[in-house]
C-alpha cells in the first residue's frame, strides 16, 4: 500500500492528532452528522426519481411505437369514374365529409331500378324505378351508402347541419314527402308529408333553434299561385312550427337568409320594385307567439325599416339573383339584375355597380389579386353564341381580367380554388374563339380552362371533353390539400334515362397534357414548360 502522510487517510477511524475517532461530542458535530445522513437519503431519492422517469419515458415511447397505431393518411386515386347504366340523374352534386375521415365525399341522386349494394326499389316496397341518394368516397369513388326513396325527385339540399346541432344534413323533397337524411350513415331521421300547396322547387333556409328543443330549425319559402309564403319546420321532427306566414315577394327561388353585423337574421326578399330585407323575428312572431324570443334585433337595419317592417336594400324592377359573397361572417350581398351587378356591404351601403348587357348563369367568387377581398366572376352574353368571362375587382368593381369564348348551352358556372399564395386558380368552360379558325377539327364546343393570375395572358386548356355536364364542383378534398373537380354527366338532359357518369380528376392531373394558349397582346414570354411548371408548383389552401 502507498504510504500516506496524513494518518486520517490511512485509518479513517483516527483523527489527525492520532486519537481514534468516536461519536461526536459537541452539538456542532451532531448537526454535521445529521446533514450528511440527510444528504445521503436525498441522493437515494433523486436516483429513484431518475430511474422512474426513465422507465416512464421508455414506456410512452414503446406505446406510441408499437401499441398505438399511427394515423393512416387516405390513399387517393388521382382519377376515378362511377358509371351507371339505364339511369337518370339530376342537377344536384354536394361535397361533404360523409365518412368522418376529414376527406370530402360526394353526394348525388340517380333514378334507377337498383342501386350498387344489392338494393332494389321492389325490395324496399317502392315503385320502380325509384330515386337513390348516393354517398361515394372522395378518395376512390366507392359507395359509402345509398338510400332508396319514393320518386319523383323535386329538389335536394345538403350542408344544412353546420352549427345547428341537427342529426341530419340533407333534406330531400320527393313524391309528396320531405325526408331528412343523416349524411354519415344514410339513415332517415324523419319523414313528413309536404306542407299544403308546396311546389316542386323551393329554397331552404337553415335557421337557429326557434322552438326551444336545442336543435336548429328550417324554413321553406313556397309559392302558390301568385302568393309567396314561409313555413317553419322543426329540425328535430320535421313538424310545422306555428302557422304559415304570407310574404309580400315575387315568385322567385333566390330568397336567402342573411345575418347582419349585429347578429340579427333577415330574409332577403325579391319584389317587383327591388330587394328588401324582412327581420326573421318579425316573421317568426307571426307564425307562433314566443318563438322569436331568442332572436336579436339589429338597430341599424330596423332604423331603415318601413311601417310593414321591410328594409329597402336595392331598388330595381328586374332583380334576378341575390348571393352572399362568402358563407363566413362579414359577407357582403351581391345583387344581379338584368343590366347590373351590384355589391352592397353589411351597413346597406352600395360599394360599386358594374353595368352589363346580360349575365349568364350564376356568378362565382375567387381571389384574382392579393388584397384579401373576394373578386367576382361573371359570364356576360354578347350575342352570336359568344360570351365574356369577366373578373371584377371585389373592392372597386372594375374589370381586372376578361376573355371571349364560344358559349355552350350547358356549361357549368366558373369555379376557383384558393392557394397558399393568397390568390385563386380559376376554372371555367367554353372554347377560345381563335380555335374556331384553326385547321384542327373541333369535336366539341366546350373545353375546361384554368387561369393562373400570375400568368394572366395565358390559359391552360384541358385535353378532356365531356359531352353533357349536368353538375360540376371544384373543391379541396382535404383540409389544405388535394384540389380536385367532379363532373356528373348524363345522356343529354336532366332526368333523361341513359348512361350516367360521375368523374373525379385531380386538378393538376391534366396539366402535362394541356395546351398553353396565349390570349390578348403582350402575353407572357415564359416558355410553355415554365408555365406548366408554375401550375404544378401550386399549393392549395382553405380560404
Amino acid at each position: 500500500m502507498e504510504h500516506s502522510d496524513n494518518p486520517a487517510e490511512g485509518d479513517p477511524l483516527k483523527r489527525e492528532d492520532g486519537a481514534e475517532a468516536g461519536p461526536p461530542t459537541s452539538t456542532t458535530e451532531l448537526k454535521k452528522g445529521c446533514k450528511d445522513l440527510g444528504f445521503a437519503k436525498l441522493t437515494h431519492w433523486r436516483t429513484a426519481v431518475f430511474f422512474f422517469s426513465l422507465f416512464l419515458c421508455l414506456t410512452v415511447v414503446f406505446a406510441f411505437s408499437f401499441i398505438i397505431p399511427c394515423p393512416v393518411r387516405p390513399q387517393y386515386l388521382i382519377a376515378w369514374n362511377r358509371i351507371f347504366n339505364e339511369t337518370a340523374t339530376y342537377d344536384f352534386l354536394a361535397v361533404e365529409d360523409a365518412s368522418k375521415d376529414k376527406v370530402m365525399d360526394v353526394l348525388f341522386v340517380i333514378k334507377s331500378s337498383e342501386g350498387s349494394q344489392n338494393n332494389t326499389c321492389a325490395g324496399e316496397g317502392l315503385p320502380s324505378p325509384c330515386i337513390f341518394v348516393f354517398a361515394v368516397d372522395g378518395t376512390d369513388g366507392e359507395t359509402l351508402w345509398e338510400r332508396p326513396l319514393e320518386p319523383e325527385l323535386h329538389w335536394a339540399q345538403c350542408g344544412l347541419e353546420k352549427g345547428r346541432s341537427r342529426s341530419w344534413d340533407c333534406l330531400v323533397s320527393h313524391s309528396d314527402k320531405l325526408t331528412a337524411i343523416d349524411k354519415y350513415k344514410g339513415e332517415v331521421q324523419w319523414q313528413q308529408p309536404h306542407p299544403a300547396g308546396q311546389p316542386s322547387t323551393i329554397p331552404v333556409l337553415s335557421l337557429p333553434d326557434l322552438d326551444g328543443d336545442k336543435v336548429g330549425d328550417v324554413a321553406l319559402i313556397a309559392h302558390e299561385s301568385e302568393n309567396t309564403k314561409i313555413i317553419f319546420l322543426s329540425g328535430k321532427t320535421g313538424l310545422q312550427i306555428g302557422s304559415t306566414v304570407p310574404l309580400d315577394a315575387t315568385k322567385n327561388d333566390n330568397h336567402l337568409l342573411y345575418q347582419t353585423e349585429g347578429g340579427s337574421f333577415y330574409i332577403l326578399l325579391e319584389k317587383d320594385t327591388g330587394l328588401f330585407g324582412l327581420a326573421l323575428w318579425r316573421v317568426a312572431a307571426k307564425a307562433k307567439a314566443g318563438i322569436d324570443a331568442g332572436l336579436t334585433k339589429d338597430k341599424h337595419w330596423e332604423s331603415k325599416a318601413s311601417a310593414r317592417g321591410l328594409v329597402h336594400i336595392f331598388k330595381s324592377e328586374q332583380v334576378r339573383q341575390v348571393l352572399k359573397t362568402t358563407e363566413k361572417d362579414g359577407a357582403n350581398v351581391l345583387v344581379v339584375t338584368k343590366t347590373e351587378v351590384v355589391q352592397i356591404d353589411r351597413n346597406l351601403e352600395i360599394l360599386w355597380i358594374y353595368n352589363t348587357s346580360s349575365v349568364l348563369g350564376i356568378p362565382s367568387f375567387g381571389h384574382f389579386n392579393k388584397d384579401q377581398i373576394l373578386d367576382v366572376v361573371i359570364e356576360e352574353g354578347i350575342g352570336n353564341n359568344t360570351k365574356k368571362v369577366i373578373i371584377l375587382d371585389g373592392k372597386s368593381g372594375v374589370v381586372v381580367w376578361e376573355v371571349t369564348l364560344e358559349a355552350s348551352p350547358n356549361s357549368p358556372r366558373p369555379a376557383s380554388i384558393h392557394t397558399t399564395n393568397s390568390f385563386s386558380v380559376f376554372m371555367f368552360w367554353g372554347l377560345v374563339r381563335a380555335e374556331t379558325n384553326s385547321s384542327m377539327q373541333i369535336t366539341s364546343n366546350r373545353r375546361a380552362y384554368m387561369l393562373h393570375p400570375l400568368y394572366s395572358k395565358v390559359l391552360l386548356e384541358s385535353p378532356n371533353v365531356v359531352d353533357y355536364i349536368i353538375a360540376f364542383r371544384a373543391t379541396l378534398l382535404e383540409h389544405g390539400r388535394h384540389a380536385a373537380y367532379f363532373t356528373l354527366s348524363g345522356p343529354g338532359s336532366e332526368g333523361t334515362e341513359g348512361t350516367v357518369i360521375l368523374s373525379k380528376r385531380k386538378l393538376k392531373q391534366d396539366v402535362p397534357e394541356s395546351r398553353v394558349i396565349r390570349i390578348g397582346t403582350g402575353g407572357d414570354t415564359d416558355t410553355n414548360e415554365n408555365i406548366k411548371e408554375a401550375f404544378n408548383r401550386l399549393r392549395f389552401s382553405d380560404e
